[in-house]
C-alpha cells in the first residue's frame, strides 16, 4: 500500500517482509528478488539424475557441452606447480595475506568451541564431543570473476576445522585451465583433491563422491543460480553452508558519513550482479539525497562489465530508506536481515549491541564489504534472503559436529528411569516406558515405583 506524507514522498506499508511499516523512501526498488525459477528447477532435477547415474563419464560429458573442457578432471600436480609459477610474486603475497588472516580468525572461532563433562545429578554424567565432518566438498565460482577470496575461504575454514578430506573444485573452461590464482589459493589453504569442474556437475561430483571416493558429507562456497539449486536439492543427503542468493549489501549510516564513500560502498556491491540488491537507510535527509544524486557517476565510472551490472542492480533493486532514529534504522537492518551490514554512524559499540540479524558486520568507515570479500578474516560465504534472521555464515561450525553422550550408575537410573517412563505412558508410547521397566527391575528386584503418568495404578 502506498501513500503520500507531507514533503511528498512515497511511504510503504510493506508486508512482504514479515510486518507493516511506515518509512520515507528517496528511492525504492521496482524489482522484488526472486528464487529459482522453474526452468532452473527442472534442468538441476534433470542433471542430478543423471550425474547421479552416469557417475564419472557424466560428469566429463557435462563438462565437455557446458564449459568446453575435455581434459583432466583431478587436477595434477603439475597444474598446481605451473598456477605457482605463472603468479606474480606480488598477488602469492596477496593470497597469503588473505590466507594468514582467514586462517588465525577460524583458528579463534575453532578455540572458542568446547567440550564438556558434567555431572547433572550424583550418578549421571553428561558431555559433548566435537567431531569433525570426514569429508567437505568445496565449490569456487570461476566464471565471470576468479573467485580466488573464496577458495581461501572454504579450503582454509574446512581445514582449520580439522576435516579429513578436502575436496574443492572449480571450472576449467575451453583450453584455459582453471584459474592459477583459485589454485594457488586452494593449494596454500591445504586443500586435499581439486577438480576442474564447474556448475551442477561439480557439486554433483562432491556429493556422490566422482573421481575422488569420497562423497562430500558437507558441501560450501558460493554460486549463480544453478549451484545454488543443486546443493538446495541435495540437501539432507549432504549438509550445505547457505542457500545462497543475489549478493547484497546495506548500509546505515547517519549525518556524520560520507556520501561518496556511502555510494562507493553501495555501487561496489551492486557490481557482484544484475540482480544484487543494495540498500541505504539513514536518518539524514541531506545524506540520502547526496547519495542519490552520486550514484550515476559513479556507477558511470566502473569498467564496463561492472557498469552494466551495477547500473541494473541500483536501477531494479535498489533503495534509500528515511527513518527518523537510529532505533527505527536498526529495526529496518533487523528486518531486511541483510547479507552484508556496514554501519557509517556514530556509536559504534551501541550498534554493535543492538543489531541481531546480518550475515556479516562492517562497523566504522573505516572498514567495508569488500575488505571482508578479501581478506580481513571473518568469512565471506554469507546467509542472503532474510536468512540472518536464524543462519550464520560459514565457520568452523559448519565442518564440526557437536556430538553428545551420556553416561550413568545404576543408582542415577532410579529417578530418570522412573520419570522416563511415566513420560513414555504419557506419551501413549508403551514400548519406551518398557525400558525404563526392566532395568528398575533388575537393579531394585522387590522395590516398588510409581510407573503411572499422574500417580495412577
Amino acid at each position: 500500500m502506498l501513500f503520500c506524507n507531507e514533503s511528498g514522498f512515497k511511504i510503504v506499508t510493506d508486508w512482504c517482509r514479515g510486518r507493516p511499516m511506515g518509512e520515507v523512501y528517496l528511492k525504492r526498488a521496482v524489482k522484488a528478488p526472486e528464487d529459482a525459477d522453474e526452468t532452473v528447477r527442472t534442468t538441476v532435477t534433470s542433471m542430478l539424475d543423471e550425474l547421479e547415474r552416469g557417475g564419472e563419464d557424466a560428469c566429463r560429458d557435462a563438462a565437455r557441452r557446458l564449459d568446453g573442457w575435455q581434459g583432466d578432471i583431478v587436477v595434477p600436480d603439475d597444474w598446481l606447480r605451473d598456477a605457482e609459477k605463472a603468479l606474480p610474486e606480488t598477488v602469492k603475497d596477496d593470497l597469503r595475506f588473505a590466507h594468514a588472516r582467514v586462517r588465525d580468525f577460524a583458528m579463534h572461532q575453532r578455540d572458542s568451541q568446547q567440550e564438556f563433562e558434567a555431572e547433572l545429578t550424583p550418578g549421571l554424567r553428561v558431555g559433548q564431543r566435537l567431531v569433525p565432518v570426514t569429508t567437505a566438498g568445496c565449490y569456487v565460482p570461476g566464471g565471470r570473476y576468479a573467485h580466488a577470496a573464496s577458495a581461501i575461504m572454504s579450503v582454509c575454514t574446512a581445514k582449520v576445522a580439522g576435516v579429513e578430506n578436502v575436496i574443492a573444485t572449480s571450472p576449467a573452461k575451453g583450453e584455459a585451465r582453471t584459474h592459477p590464482a583459485i589454485l594457488y589459493a586452494m593449494q596454500i589453504s591445504g586443500v586435499d583433491r581439486i577438480l576442474a569442474l564447474g556448475g551442477v556437475q561439480g557439486v554433483a561430483a562432491l556429493a556422490y563422491g566422482h573421481f575422488t571416493g569420497h562423497a562430500a558429507d558437507v558441501i560450501v562456497g558460493p554460486g549463480n543460480a544453478f549451484v545454488a539449486e543443486a546443493k538446495r536439492m541435495l540437501f539432507g543427503r549432504v549438509g550445505i553452508d547457505v542457500i545462497a542468493g543475489p549478493t547484497e549489501s546495506m548500509v546505515a549510516a547517519d549525518a556524520t558519513a560520507d556520501p561518496a564513500i556511502v555510494a562507493a560502498d553501495l555501487a561496489g556491491q551492486a557490481e557482484h550482479g544484475p540482480d544484487s540488491p543494495v540498500w541505504l537507510v539513514t536518518t539524514s535527509r541531506a545524506l540520502g539525497e547526496a547519495v542519490l544524486a552520486l550514484m550515476p557517476d559513479v556507477i558511470a565510472a566502473l569498467p564496463p562489465l561492472a557498469r552494466a551490472s551495477a547500473e541494473a542492480a541500483w536501477r531494479d533493486f535498489g533503495e534509500i530508506v528515511l527513518t527518523e532514529s537510529r532505533e527505527e534504522m536498526c529495526a529496518v537492518c533487523d528486518r531486511y536481515a541483510p547479507e552484508h551490514l556496514q554501519i557509517q554512524a556514530g556509536d559504534l559499540d551501541w550498534w554493535l549491541a543492538n543489531l541481531r540479524n546480518y550475515g556479516s558486520l562492517f562497523l566504522g568507515e573505516e572498514t567495508t564489504v569488500a575488505f571482508g570479500d578479501k581478506c580481513s578474516g571473518p568469512n565471506h560465504i554469507l546467509p542472503t534472503r532474510g536468512a540472518g534472521r536464524y543462519s550464520g555464515g560459514l565457520n568452523v561450525g559448519k565442518f564440526v559436529k557437536v556430538l553428545t553422550w551420556q553416561r550413568m550408575t545404576r543408582d542415577a537410573t532410579r529417578a530418570v528411569a522412573q520419570v522416563a517412563a511415566r513420560i513414555s505412558r504419557l506419551e501413549g508410547m508403551e514400548g519406551h516406558a518398557v525400558t525404563g521397566d526392566v532395568r528398575l527391575a533388575k537393579y531394585f528386584p522387590g522395590e516398588r515405583f510409581e510407573l503411572q503418568p499422574g500417580g495412577s495404578e
